[in-house]
């Protein structure tokens, strides 16, 4: 248990790297007021060994769509702190540990793609734990076939990160589930392997949800994007977790709401 819940603290502190609220740089933290940005970051660390996020916005997709990923940057988090030589074994012990307790491990999956699954499935919920339901990260989601999701910073929240989410994020993915779609129509037609052809199909079938869900909420994101919703932190996370309709995760949990109001 305790070997497994420092990983997850590990992780959670290598989010809070990513986001700009700590840095390996300088203890305590960094950008903990509304609207901070990275220009005030780089203010008080020129030049940190472990950058933030441009944008505080950090994509936890089930596969690597985006190279800027919760799952990429924390492989890249561990190599600055531990370095190239024992980067392997370092993520291997990460990823074992996390399958002790928080997930179960899966035969043949690589270290990075068990933290990947942690990150998606679990990470959430291990943080609304830790912050009591008063998330600092929160998590947009377009819903239950994961087809997108993102943790944004509250802090480094402003007006503009909606319609930033859907430009650099959500725009780019459709067009990529729709590539990706194709190339499985194509693996279809040219395997000769009925268990392979069912494999694909199967995987297929799942992916079209995805665009189905992801178009679903492109729509819905666009519609708040276009309000440019601004947060008053003085009204507590309850009250401004529940601006954004559906477009995030465990709303109800946090806002107590048992209907989400669409905006």
């Amino acid at each position: 248990m305790l070997q497994c819940d420092t990983m997850e603290e590990l992780v959670s502190y290598a989010i809070g790297c990513m986001m700009g609220r700590y840095s390996l740089d300088k203890p305590g933290l960094i950008l903990a007021s509304q609207g901070e940005t990275l220009q005030d970051y780089l203010s008080q660390i020129p030049s940190p060994r472990f950058a933030p996020d441009n944008d505080g916005i950090l994509p936890l997709t089930d596969q690597e769509w985006f190279a800027d990923d919760a799952t990429n940057r924390f492989r890249e988090f561990v190599r600055v702190v531990w370095g190239d030589e024992h980067l392997q074994e370092n993520l291997d012990f990460v990823a074992e540990s996390l399958c002790l307790h928080a997930i179960k491990p899966k035969r043949g999956e690589s270290a990075l793609d068990s933290i990947r699954r942690y990150l998606s499935t679990q990470f959430y919920k291990d943080h609304l734990k830790t912050y009591k339901k008063r998330p600092i990260y929160w998590l947009f989601s377009s819903g239950k076939h994961n087809a997108f999701e993102c943790l944004v910073y509250l802090h480094r929240y402003n007006e503009g990160t909606l319609a930033r989410m859907r430009t650099e994020y959500v725009i780019p993915l459709t067009a990529k589930l729709s590539t990706y779609a194709h190339k499985l129509e194509q693996d279809i037609d040219a395997s000769a392997s009925t268990a392979e052809k069912k494999r694909l199909e199967k995987e297929l079938a799942t992916l079209h949800n995805q665009q189905a869900e992801l178009a679903t909420f492109d729509e819905k994101l666009r519609h708040y994007a276009d309000q440019r919703i601004s947060l008053d932190l003085d009204d507590g996370v309850k009250v401004n977790y529940g601006k954004f309709g559906d477009l995030l995760a465990e709303v109800k949990a946090i806002t107590g709401d048992k209907d989400v109001q669409e905006g």
